[in-house]
């Protein structure tokens, strides 16, 4: 799933940029946003003249556990029980590699623009998202110098042109739930310990 949702955000993402900047060639257009090769990676090699999506870190949202982590209501009411959902947030890394400095720019603005624009893909406006995933939300993070040192010292190479995006709440849920029966009758028991 999470290679899905990638390939969703490169393949919005190109479009935009492909609609909104024109390279002056008669070529086909090549695509804008691009995924590293795989083949290129020790050292990482940046493609020229495009925008690489690349993921850097991903992390677990605990905050928005529910009480009973193991517990979930089916679409007909019914409660089920299955291991807890995972949510993932995911760390995108957009590095642009141009021979001109200011359109390495340009296109990390661009993509700015329309992910400040649509800060959220939902399913009702966004079909194209992937099996399982309801909203992915966009929020743009502002790393400390010693933040942005470490992330290109593990990458091995010289800073480039980059923004960093956190990608919100990617669900994952247990495909086999078992549907439990309904609660009657509880017991509480307290007992004085001398």
């Amino acid at each position: 799933m999470i290679g899905d949702v990638l390939a969703f955000l490169r393949k919005q993402l190109d479009a935009r940029l492909s609609a909104e900047i024109q390279d002056g060639s008669d070529e086909p257009s090549s695509e804008k946003v691009v995924f590293m090769e795989g083949d290129r990676m020790d050292p990482i090699a940046f493609k020229i003249g495009a925008v690489s999506l690349l993921l850097i870190n991903v992390e677990e949202e605990r905050i928005l556990r529910n009480a009973d982590r193991y517990a979930r209501k089916a679409e007909d009411g019914t409660l089920q029980r299955g291991q807890p959902d995972l949510r993932l947030i995911l760390y995108v890394l957009f590095v642009a590699r141009f021979k001109q400095y200011d359109a390495a720019w340009q296109h990390l603005s661009k993509i700015i623009e329309h992910l400040q624009h649509t800060r959220a893909f939902e399913r009702a406006s966004h079909a194209t998202l992937p099996a399982g995933v309801e909203r992915l939300s966009m929020e743009l993070m502002t790393l400390r110098f010693s933040e942005q040192n470490e992330i290109w010292s593990a990458l091995r190479t010289t800073y480039h042109p980059s923004i960093l995006y956190r990608v919100n709440l990617l669900v994952l849920r247990d495909r086999a739930p078992e549907t439990v029966g309904r609660v009657e009758e509880q017991e509480i028991r307290l007992e004085r310990i001398s």
